[in-house]
């Protein structure tokens, strides 16, 4: 009885969540704020732009739009803050596992798509490293591997998905899927450049590209000898980077497995969890539903 009354209100109140975090409501098509209402659909106002002709929802242009079953949603962001399987939120919420995937990565996508703020002060960067994966591909262009499998030589090759992460000691993380192998100075730049303030003090360890990167970015930088043993010269670290590192791949097990394709937003998804900013399902709509903020170079490609 309580889960039917719940699921007649949940509709509703889905809705109204979406209103209220839609706000002032302008043209997703051409930015035109002067729009007058034009009737409901599925529950929610629809506008018209006067400049345009276009109609609109308040889900238009987000990664939300046209998808079913709202009642359901905010069961869902619990099970995405849970950290559920495809599977078992499927279960949970009595959809197909087809829809759990999909909520999965338009749901994340929706709330990763503010930026986090510029890194400050001392900001500590080095990258992680996850074995390629085609799961879920219909046409493998390798050999398959068993339950995962292992690398076919040894150390850092382009059978690795390289994660690199920025972290200052506020806490502010930045993660990028930085392609295949170990990255290089001119894609430290393409990646670290944008959110990095021009005073910060970068630390890294030991790797070669980061030098390079500094002097080409024109910011300070200070080197740590992870492989022969220093692990800190005072304030001069990447303790903070390296804890992240810890979590996301203890956190990423129990997916059993991500495919190459989708590390973006599971990273994406690890540093929403790990910020803690976003604690309640309605705090997960609101952020997924609200304008989108002037638009920066992706921190997750």
């Amino acid at each position: 009885m309580r889960d039917w009354l719940t699921a007649l209100e949940a509709p509703g109140r889905c809705l109204a969540l979406i209103e209220q975090a839609k706000g002032r409501c302008s043209c997703p098509h051409c930015g035109n704020a002067r729009c007058h209402r034009s009737g409901h659909a599925n529950g929610l106002q629809r506008y018209r732009c006067i400049a345009c002709r276009h109609s609109f929802n308040a889900l238009t242009g987000t990664p939300l739009a046209h998808l079913r079953h709202r009642d359901k949603w905010l069961p869902y962001f619990q099970c995405l803050i849970e950290s559920r399987t495809v599977r078992a939120a499927a279960e949970r919420v009595a959809v197909a596992k087809s829809t759990s995937f999909r909520w999965r990565h338009r749901f994340v996508a929706a709330v990763r798509r503010e930026e986090p703020p510029t890194l400050k002060g001392i900001v500590e960067a080095d990258e992680t490293y996850v074995l390629e994966s085609q799961k879920g591909s219909r046409h493998l262009d390798r050999p398959p591997r068993k339950r995962g499998g292992r690398a076919t030589c040894r150390g850092i090759s382009k059978q690795h998905e390289c994660v690199l992460v920025a972290r200052d000691r506020g806490k502010t993380t930045h993660a990028f899927h930085a392609g295949q192998g170990e990255p290089d100075a001119e894609r430290l730049l393409r990646y670290l450049k944008p959110v990095l303030a021009c005073d910060a003090l970068l630390v890294s360890d030991g790797a070669a590209a980061y030098p390079r990167f500094a002097k080409l970015a024109g910011i300070s930088h200070r080197a740590i000898n992870v492989r022969g043993g220093e692990h800190a010269r005072g304030a001069i670290h990447v303790n903070g980077v390296n804890g992240w590192h810890s979590r996301f791949k203890t956190w990423l097990r129990c997916f059993c497995g991500v495919a190459s394709r989708y590390l973006a937003n599971y990273a994406g998804w690890r540093m929403v969890l790990d910020a803690a900013a976003l604690t309640i399902p309605e705090e997960w709509l609101r952020a997924a539903v609200a304008p989108r903020q002037q638009e920066r170079p992706s921190y997750l490609r």
